[in-house]
């Protein structure tokens, strides 16, 4: 597939500020998708056992607290050392984050947030700082002691300092989502949420922000709607419906297809190329994800944990009890006020419109938007493409495929399903797997990246085979490698 020329590396300086929030986006990512599913459990133990769940229990109940002060916040402090400075940076991040949940009286995702990277970029600091001086034999004794006393200093500073200001900031937040919700005026923030996803803000959105504020209503209340702002599969459907039922030519063809993925997989990135076919159907998703909020604010509707996934049956689990008819009553609802709007649009889209840019063409640039401010320079390009000549791999030498994206969850996943169904066609038996492409195993024998992050990839995984590809859904080096392994 042909990609555009310009690479995110030489677009114009406007898109600086979206490329500097998509990176800020994938930082609060990273810290909180590898945790999701502990986010899960302890959602269900909450639906569950609480007094108002399905089976109250007095006993089970005494784990929601503590597991939403401590262990959820200490997790998110330690992935984001981690991501920073390796074990040692997750060490210190969990550490340091403590004082954040000690010094204050609400969960602190946000302060994990911040303290575990700032921490764990601080030890990183001293330790190039005295690499290479430490006399052999103290190694040891000077990375548990440097560890130990600047953790120490930063808990202390976390506990007295950073905390009170994050509570602060939460409290604000919070006061600012009740004023909506008692103006009735929360439907209005789909306005930017819409957007923002199709511009791969949604993470620092929902994980950034609503999950931190949502946790803590779900301690108070049971549940929160919050938690069903930007994870609504409605709009999505709705747009694939229209192209399904009144579009044309690969578009309609490809989105019952779609459908599955999106409403049942809850991978609501395979929508965005349909919409960039076509920006005006910016509208329908809008229209769609305002109306889905208002029903669920009209009806009460709420979760106990973020359905992550955004699937349909993700939303089943995390619905508390007698919480269904809202749940989906605000799901149809933006799914029909969405359909009937993209419907008018397609049907009134003029043909040059529609030959400007193919669905292809949209998934690739989808592609470039989401990876925009990743791009390689000059240098590790050409070091990606004499890793890539050096290590093909004979039929013989392969045992795992990997496909490899930022989370690890979304279009890597996608991928790892179309080769390995290629693969089962061709009667070809191989492990086809999905990372995060900062956890490739390192048993991989060929890895599958999209481009632009293909260098982080090598520096992941540099024994292994790496294949370039612009579209996980679509790649004629599927087929190449199927009829090598064959």
């Amino acid at each position: 597939m042909a990609t555009s020329a310009t690479t995110p590396a030489t677009q114009p300086s406007s898109g600086g500020a979206r490329v500097k929030l998509q990176q800020f986006g994938r930082l609060l990512s990273g810290m909180v998708m590898p945790n999701i599913g502990a986010f899960i459990a302890w959602g269900l133990i909450t639906a569950l056992f609480i007094p108002t769940g399905w089976i109250p229990n007095a006993t089970l109940e005494a784990l929601v607290g503590p597991m939403i002060t401590y262990l959820l916040p200490l997790l998110i402090g330690y992935t984001g050392g981690t991501m920073i400075h390796g074990k040692r940076g997750g060490v210190i991040g969990a550490t340091v984050t403590m004082g954040v949940i000690v010094g204050t009286t609400v969960p602190m995702f946000l302060g994990a947030m911040v303290v575990g990277p700032l921490s764990a970029w601080v030890l990183k600091q001293f330790d190039k700082a005295v690499e290479g001086k430490i006399k052999a034999g103290f190694e040891m004794l000077v990375n548990n002691f440097s560890l130990g006393i600047i953790g120490g200093l930063l808990t202390l500073g976390a506990l007295k300092g950073v905390g009170p200001v994050i509570q602060g900031i939460t409290n604000v937040l919070s006061d600012g989502v009740q004023v909506l919700v008692d103006h009735n005026l929360l439907p209005l923030i789909n306005i930017l949420i819409e957007p923002g996803k199709i511009l791969f803000l949604n993470n620092a959105i929902n994980q950034g922000i609503l999950t931190p504020i949502a946790s803590g209503q779900v301690v108070e209340a049971g549940k929160s709607i919050l938690f069903m702002l930007e994870s609504n599969p409605g709009p999505g459907l709705g747009i694939l419906l229209a192209y399904w039922l009144v579009g044309k030519g690969s578009a309609k063809s490809s989105a019952p297809g779609a459908i599955i993925i999106h409403f049942l997989g809850g991978i609501h990135e395979i929508y965005f190329p349909y919409i960039l076919m076509n920006p005006r159907l910016i509208l329908a998703v809008i229209g769609g994800g305002v109306s889905g909020t208002f029903t669920f604010q009209m009806l009460g509707a709420g979760l106990v944990a973020s359905p992550s996934p955004g699937s349909i049956f993700a939303y089943f689990a995390m619905t508390p009890k007698g919480g269904y008819f809202p749940m989906l009553s605000g799901i149809i609802v933006a799914t029909a006020v969405s359909f009937v709007l993209a419907s008018l649009l397609l049907k009134t889209v003029k043909k040059t419109d529609e030959e400007d840019m193919d669905l292809e063409t949209a998934a690739a640039k989808m592609k470039d938007m989401k990876s925009a401010g990743t791009a390689a320079s000059p240098a590790v390009a050409t070091a990606a493409a004499n890793n890539v000549a050096a290590n093909v791999r004979n039929k013989a030498d392969v045992r795992k495929i990997v496909f490899a994206c930022d989370a690890g969850m979304g279009s890597s996943a996608m991928g790892a399903s179309v080769l390995r169904k290629k693969l089962q066609s061709a009667g070809v038996n191989l492990t086809v797997v999905n990372s995060a492409v900062s956890e490739i195993p390192a048993d991989a024998d060929i890895v599958f990246t999209q481009k632009t992050l293909t260098d982080r990839a090598i520096a992941s995984n540099p024994n292994a085979e790496h294949i370039s590809i612009d579209n996980f859904l679509k790649s004629p080096k599927y087929d190449e490698l199927v009829e090598r392994l064959k």
